[in-house]
């Protein structure tokens, strides 16, 4: 089973379950690199359907504040483009299989090499890639790459993005359609925006592919509640808080992510 088909299995079996694919995010080397580490294994212990590492760097255009600390944190501690590949690499030598998307930020990937990067990623063990600053339009040569070696190259939407450019992205997605929530940056709110849910069933009438939302989701109520209308639910600027704020990180974002399928478990049973 390639990389791409192994992500397409993953929607699959949450589907015939009834619920979402919950989806967390955490930066690689926050609040260090051997810590970052732990936490991934926990998430996958705790619930997570797949995974998406965020690849830190100096100029996070799409995150907020939580995440812009976590990626200068992780900077600081010298966390570099390779340093992610041997993190995904070491997790795979350690029996993680949970599907593994790497989400980060263009400029990294032009210095490094677009096809140098994908092949690297794809023999460290990454099923796909999230570049929030790369338009569609201008990633012909990366997705051809990642066809290549069977990787999902991740598109985003947002409620701003107009019917005729959703259809193209869509049909350009690899994996899954990462739908935006906000138009703004990563962070957790307290309620989601009113009329996200009209939004998502308005984008569900354009495509088949796998829809997972993101930007500001925080409670299981939250998570349960997007979990009725789309395939995958996307967690973290709340779990970078939680880890941030825990005497025990690795216990506490274990703790958290649990709560979190628990709610997806518990609306597929009402």
């Amino acid at each position: 089973m390639n990389a791409l088909e192994l992500i397409q299995h993953t929607f699959q079996l949450t589907r015939a379950t009834g619920r979402a694919a919950l989806m967390p995010y955490f930066t690689i080397g926050y609040p260090d690199l051997p810590t970052s580490f732990e936490i991934v294994g926990k998430l996958a212990e705790s619930g997570a359907d797949l995974i998406e590492l965020g690849i830190p760097f100096s100029d996070p255009l799409a995150d907020g504040p939580t995440i812009q600390h976590s990626t200068q944190t992780a900077l600081k501690n010298g966390v570099t483009l390779q340093t992610c590949l041997r993190f995904v690499q070491d997790l795979r030598q350690g029996g993680l299989t949970t599907p593994i998307f790497l989400m980060g930020y263009y400029n990294p990937i032009f210095n490094y090499g677009e096809e140098r990067f994908v092949q690297a990623a794809s023999e460290s063990g990454v099923q796909g890639l999230i570049i929030p600053d790369l338009p569609p339009e201008e990633a012909d040569e990366l997705r051809q790459h990642c066809r290549k070696h069977h990787l999902a190259l991740v598109h985003l939407i947002a409620p701003t993005t107009p019917v005729t450019r959703i259809q193209r992205i869509a049909a350009l997605s690899q994996g899954f359609l990462y739908v935006v929530s906000v138009t703004g940056v990563t962070g957790a709110r307290k309620s989601l925006p009113p009329h996200l849910f009209e939004f998502l069933h308005e984008v569900r009438q354009l495509t088949n592919i796998p829809l997972a939302v993101g930007f500001g989701v925080s409670t299981p109520e939250q998570a349960a509640s997007l979990g009725q209308v789309v395939d995958g639910v996307i967690v973290g600027s709340a779990l970078i808080e939680v880890v941030r704020q825990a005497e025990q990180p690795v216990q506490a974002a274990g703790t958290y992510l649990s709560q979190l399928r628990a709610a997806l478990e518990d609306r597929v049973r009402e």
